[in-house]
């Protein structure tokens, strides 16, 4: 019950905004003196404001606040585009594309056989395995201020993860739609690749005219001004055509850092955006369905310790076989295993094309796993 209720309106939307930034704020007091990193205490605020704690947001606002993950992903994802300098690539060589195809295709594949062969579900929950959130990952990072090797390969990696994850899911879609009409169609697999190649195209496209826009001499509030501009008309645009927004962002980020752009342009992002990364893992706490937990069960339970093991086990074999330090060997499969925004997408989309107790279900592991991946 509420304990009061939010007039439906625009004040009532600016209530609850504050409402949601002031719980994540006071959260994080306490995570803090656990030696917990922020990310934490906002999804818990989620889930202490949410219908089933102290239901302070209603379902009207939450449900017109979608276009916050968008938003937020694409902060991330721009953030995340720094890390791909042509010169640092070169010098990694092909670890970075080893490694993440080890973790994400072991992980892809245990997924995958467990959940059809002991579970008789769909294919797509292998392919949202795949996904790992760059969004905690990065925060807990600035929060810390982590810098050294493992941090860039931690960081390459993860960007790279979500590409994978894009054209696994485009695959796997195509299949689950031949065995739903009885027939395959190339069309079916190679339109959504062919999209997100041309969102790739679009932001490095966008990042020479924000190369350009960003040396012309303005302040540095018009560069912030322009900059947003810029990077809110890419997300939307992607959005629109129904592509996620993550990589045609990351491909912004990294086309711009390899024209020499300045680095000091991210750090005014870094300080810009905090509030909207709070509003997205604060939502994802309020939309979790707690009762849905029990509904989820042992399924529930096993995709979320299978994708654990798969992510450690192809990220150390990988790094292994890389020869790469004995830190990132033992590491970094943990530090891979959160799940947010894109998995997110891609279970709302799968829920679309499966039947509706098969689409509840996955909906369901997802969103509740990813919860639970964020705190873990």
């Amino acid at each position: 019950m509420n304990i009061f209720t939010l007039p439906q309106s625009a004040g009532g939307v600016l209530l609850g905004v504050a409402i949601l930034l002031t719980a994540g704020f006071l959260m994080t007091r306490l995570t803090r003196r656990l030696h917990l990193p922020n990310v934490t205490g906002y999804i818990l605020a989620g889930i202490l404001v949410g219908p089933y704690a102290l239901n302070l947001i209603p379902a009207w606002l939450s449900g017109g606040m979608e276009f916050v993950t968008d938003l937020a992903l694409s902060y991330i994802a721009f953030s995340a585009g720094r890390y791909f300098r042509i010169a640092d690539l070169k010098r990694s060589g092909g670890k970075v594309l080893a490694v993440t195809l080890a973790e994400a295709l072991c992980a892809a594949v245990a997924v995958t056989l467990t959940m059809i062969f002991v579970f008789r579900l769909s294919v797509l929950l292998g392919a949202i395995g795949c996904a790992t959130a760059p969004a905690s990952t990065i925060m807990t990072i600035r929060q810390y201020r982590a810098k050294g090797p493992f941090v860039n390969l931690l960081l390459q990696v993860t960007a790279l993860d979500d590409a994978v994850a894009l054209t696994a899911f485009s695959v796997c879609t195509a299949v689950v739609n031949a065995l739903q009409t009885g027939h395959i169609q190339f069309a079916d697999v190679a339109l959504p690749l062919l999209w997100n190649l041309g969102a790739v195209a679009l932001g490095l496209a966008l990042a020479v005219l924000l190369r350009w826009l960003a040396g012309q001499g303005h302040s540095q509030a018009h560069t912030l001004v322009l900059v947003n501009a810029v990077l809110l008309f890419l997300s939307g645009l992607c959005s629109t055509l129904g592509i996620s927004p993550l990589l045609a962002c990351m491909a912004l980020g990294a086309g711009y850092v390899n024209l020499g752009g300045e680095k000091r342009l991210f750090k005014r992002m870094d300080k810009f955006s905090p509030p909207f990364l709070l509003l997205f893992f604060a939502l994802s706490g309020l939309r979790l369905n707690i009762p849905s937990l029990a509904t989820a069960g042992v399924i529930g339970v096993a995709y979320f310790f299978v994708r654990i093991a798969g992510k450690y086990a192809g990220a150390s074999s990988g790094a292994a076989l890389c020869r790469a330090d004995p830190s990132i060997i033992k590491y970094l499969g943990l530090a891979l295993t959160p799940q947010a925004g894109v998995s997110i997408g891609l279970a709302v989309l799968g829920q679309r094309m499966l039947p509706a107790a098969e689409g509840t279900m996955l909906a369901t592991i997802i969103l509740s796993s990813a919860v639970l991946y964020e705190l873990t």
